[in-house]
């Protein structure tokens, strides 16, 4: 990683946002610094051991949340989940879910339909 971000490095946040990793949790060196192209393809072709660690057990960013429990970003606000959540935290709200995220789980599978039915139309009246 490089000290000084370039023009040509991204931001910490950004290249954290590419990798599905909650930046909190990353080391100094990843904050501290800039991260190239060539620097984040290599993290992504051959991750570290910390990065591997942060994918497998959290925390993760509140999309990542959301995907792994099926619910909008919005959905995990209305149900008061304002923070990053382990694997083992996301796996103990799927094995005994809570009044909110069946609720939130049955708006985002309909708001899918609903837009899976809209594109449906959209391609057939080409």
């Amino acid at each position: 990683m490089t000290t000084e971000p370039s023009p040509h490095a991204m931001k910490p946040a950004t290249a954290a946002k590419k990798l599905g990793v909650y930046l909190p949790a990353t080391p100094e060196e990843f904050r501290a610094g800039g991260i190239t192209r060539e620097q984040l393809h290599e993290l992504q072709q051959n991750p570290p051991e910390w990065l591997a660690e942060l994918r497998r057990h959290g925390p993760h960013p509140r999309p990542e949340v959301a995907g792994r429990l099926g619910v909008s970003i919005s959905g995990l606000a209305r149900g008061g989940v304002e923070d990053a959540l382990t694997t083992e935290q996301i796996n103990a709200l799927r094995a005994d879910p809570p009044a909110w995220l069946v609720a939130e789980r049955e708006t985002h599978a309909k708001v899918l339909a609903e837009e899976e039915r809209l594109r449906a139309a959209r391609e057939s009246e080409s």
